[in-house]
């Protein structure tokens, strides 16, 4: 039931749009410019399509406190849902599962088009390139579960989407930070690339592994304390 509902948000629909059909268009574009490291290129390029996981993390939540005209505070999704789930545990477990497999099938069918444009060319996409992609698909979904905490807490969309967006596309406040202060690399959004890039792009070497694990233990805190939010507050 929670994917149908969150498939039926043309918000979405358009977060899976992003993530489909943009990152692929743009590592495509991009790629070939650089053909000694096409496939590096690649996969970095393909990071923009986590604005789309984000999108969808954050509308998993939001949507369900929209209001809707002056009888709101009754007629909010929220309201109608917990009706139908009474258990809020199992409500916000059914949630990021549906939100889980949106966004992995999403970010499984982008890679799957980045790698095929490649080999389609002539690229040799080298060994570990399937090992990169299902790093690249595991921070895709880690982000939106971490949108997705974020928004239990603030029960409103605009923060969190302002703040990740911004510092996913626009200006990467804990990238800036990680210049001053090194711990700063162990940020999700940091520290998470390192399970599909080679490259550090702030010098500090993290291992896939590590990355990955570091990158969890953000989205289970986001999510615990997201679930103390929600469980404590009124619907």
């Amino acid at each position: 039931m929670e994917l149908c509902k969150l498939l039926r948000l043309p918000s979405a629909r358009a977060g899976v749009a992003l993530g489909l059909l943009c990152a692929p268009a743009i590592a495509a574009v991009s790629a070939p410019s650089e053909r000694s490291a096409a496939v590096d290129v690649a996969f970095l390029e393909l990071m923009f399509g986590v604005i789309g996981a984000i999108l969808l993390g954050v509308v998993a939540v939001s949507s369900e406190y929209r209001d809707d005209g002056e009888e709101a505070a009754s007629t909010r999704q929220i309201v109608a849902s917990l009706t139908a789930v009474p258990s809020r545990m199992r409500f916000l477990a059914a949630k990021a599962v549906a939100l889980a497999l949106t966004v992995g099938t999403t970010a499984l069918l982008a890679t799957a088009i980045m790698l095929t444009l490649l080999a389609g060319t002539g690229e040799n996409l080298g060994p570990g390139v399937v090992g990169r992609g299902v790093g690249l698909i595991v921070y895709w979904v880690l982000t939106a579960l971490i949108a997705y905490g974020m928004t239990l807490l603030t029960r409103n969309g605009i923060v969190p989407l302002v703040v990740l967006l911004l510092n996913s596309s626009v200006v990467s406040f804990t990238y800036l930070l990680s210049r001053v202060v090194p711990a700063a690399n162990y940020f999700p959004d940091l520290a998470g690339p390192h399970m599909f890039l080679r490259d550090s792009p702030s010098g500090v070497e993290i291992g896939p592994v590590t990355g990955g694990l570091v990158m969890l233990g953000w989205t289970i805190a986001f999510l615990a304390v997201g679930a103390y939010r929600f469980q404590r507050s009124d619907a």
